[in-house]
């Protein structure tokens, strides 16, 4: 007969004696940290979702409406592309491109790192970290309205030309008088000879020499113009140089009246033969005076420069320049960046292995080349490619600087971007191109940041 055991099951070990076992020594199911898939995706779906209206949509767009022409009507294919490697302007553009790309992140990052190594070494490191910083507060639009009066022409307006005017002039005391010219006829004791001004008859110490000029603007008078004497004869060759004109009429021409001026700031040549015996300048009356001369007649001469405009600078905004002169401005407003980065490299770096090697016998330079310069790498490499990136998308510098008459000579993809699409040109299909092509350059280097980036998180 067989007995029925109603109650509970006792496990072996538990009979024998045995430790008991129970569902805690069963494998357990692996839970999982953090929300489930769905709740994930709830939340990454509206960043998705504009991830998709701002940036892929367009990206699409963009590729689809390059391949029609300007209505988007007609299908041209890669016509738009082709266009962009054939047509004059677009070349310049592409090759103003490719000055940026070179130039401005090699200076940006170059400054940028002498500034942070600076900011090691002086007392007012936060002071100096602020001043160059502060343009980075500053948007490009209203750096490039700052720049544009900057590299204004005249010096009196443009700061760029008024500190090279002050340096010339310093350095050169002649006074420029555009547009003056000695009194035509016989009766003039002086002539026209190149350019330049010579009197007519030899002249000696002793014989005072006259030079009138006429057709001195009021413009270009000096204020410091004085009076014109009439020279005393004496033991040196000597002379004044006069604007032979009296207002409201009267006085007498090849005379020094009382009213008029002299010229100052001429310059005055002896003339020997084919040299130059002697240079003088004039005063403020006109007046010239030769010192040490040898005895024997001379050929007084006014230099042709003496009637040349007055040196004013150089044409910032002009064709040649207007490159580097977008450049500067933009080095201006980059540098602070790239000199906090930089600086903040420089801090991290261990003082142990710098010191090490100084005690070593190494030069600071060496110090500098061979540890600092290796291990700020990555920082540097952060540096130039985010200039990198900032270059090839540039616009508001260039539209804001350049002038109209040269922006062909200045533009950039960007700029030209908008100027086909929006800015007068109307031909939607080959901005859309450009904008591609400009797609095309900034991705390997924002490829190379995201590498980067993740190695730097493993």
């Amino acid at each position: 007969m067989t007995e029925r055991l109603d109650g509970p099951k006792v496990p072996p070990a538990t009979i024998a004696g045995g430790a008991a076992t129970g569902p805690a020594d069963t494998p357990r199911t692996k839970r999982r940290l953090g929300p489930s898939p769905a709740v994930a995706i709830a939340f990454l779906l509206p960043a998705a979702l504009l991830l998709g209206i701002w940036v892929v949509y367009p990206i699409v767009y963009s590729i689809i409406r390059s391949l029609f022409d300007a209505k988007g009507s007609g299908f041209v294919g890669l016509g738009n592309y082709a266009t962009i490697f054939t047509d004059g302007g677009m070349l310049t553009t592409i090759r103003n491109n490719l000055i940026w790309v070179v130039v401005a992140p090699i200076i940006v990052t170059t400054v940028g790192l002498i500034f942070a190594v600076l900011t090691e070494r002086i007392k007012w490191a936060t002071a100096f970290k602020l001043i160059v910083f502060m343009p980075m507060a500053v948007s490009l639009m209203a750096a490039g309205v700052i720049f544009r009066l900057v590299y204004e022409q005249s010096p009196d307006k443009g700061l760029a030309n008024a500190v090279l005017t002050t340096v010339h002039d310093t350095f050169s005391s002649s006074q420029g008088y555009p547009e003056a010219r000695p009194r035509e006829g016989d009766q003039s004791p002086v002539a026209d000879q190149g350019g330049a001004v010579v009197t007519k008859q030899p002249a000696q110490a002793g014989q005072p020499v006259l030079i009138p000029i006429v057709g001195v603007k009021p413009a270009v008078m000096p204020a410091n113009a004085a009076p014109a004497k009439a020279p005393q004869p004496g033991n040196a060759l000597s002379g004044v140089v006069w604007f032979d004109f009296t207002a409201g009429g009267g006085g007498t021409s090849g005379q020094v009246d009382g009213t008029e001026k002299g010229l100052p700031g001429m310059t005055v040549e002896a003339v020997r033969g084919d040299e130059v015996a002697g240079t003088a300048t004039t005063a403020e009356d006109g007046s010239f005076r030769f010192e040490g001369l040898p005895a024997g007649s001379y050929t007084v001469r006014l230099p042709k420069a003496n009637f040349e405009a007055a040196y004013g600078g150089l044409s910032w905004l002009g064709p040649t320049l207007i490159t580097p002169a977008i450049i500067g401005a933009f080095v201006w407003v980059w540098a602070g960046f790239a000199m906090v980065l930089l600086a903040a490299g420089l801090a991290a770096i261990p003082r142990d292995a710098l010191e090490a090697a100084r005690m070593d016998g190494a030069s600071e330079w060496q110090v500098f080349r061979k540890i600092t310069v290796p291990l700020l790498s990555p920082v540097l490499l952060v540096v130039f490619v985010t200039m990198i990136i900032n270059t090839l998308k540039v616009f508001d510098l260039v539209f804001i600087i350049a002038p109209a008459s040269v922006q062909p000579q200045a533009n950039v993809v960007a700029l030209e971007m908008w100027r086909v699409s929006f800015g007068g040109g109307n031909n939607q299909g080959l901005g859309s191109a450009l904008a591609i092509f400009l797609l095309v350059l900034v991705l390997p280097f924002m490829i190379m940041n995201i590498r980067r980036f993740r190695r730097e998180n493993t």
